[in-house]
């Protein structure tokens, strides 16, 4: 496994360059986007979302998006904990199906 930290919009990005090295089966996006006083919420929500699923169906890439958009860190930590949501093992089950599925069909 290896791990990228990024600020902003970068995740489609960085998966798309990674992916061009054919050396990972899959990928899981994570990330927490709160919402604050301008609209960079919705851009950051929107614009990763649509570059997650434009990989996912154009590149056919095994993606599980764990990036949640709350209003607040409670629900951020709601969302995120092993313990209560766990977003981030949904998204990482999420990313082993999908690659099951394209290996399957492949």
């Amino acid at each position: 496994m290896i791990v990228y930290r990024f600020l902003g919009l970068e995740i489609p990005a960085a998966i798309a360059m990674a992916a061009d090295t054919g050396f990972f089966l899959g990928f899981v996006a994570l990330g927490c986007i709160i919402r604050g006083q301008t609209s960079h919420y919705d851009i950051v929500s929107n614009e990763s979302a649509r570059g997650l699923m434009y990989l996912s169906i154009e590149k056919k890439l095994a993606i599980g998006n764990g990036i949640i958009t709350v209003e607040n860190t409670e629900q951020a930590w709601d969302r995120a904990r092993a313990s209560r949501k766990n977003k981030g093992g949904g998204a990482a089950l999420a990313a082993i199906k999908m690659h099951s599925i394209k290996a399957l069909y492949s």
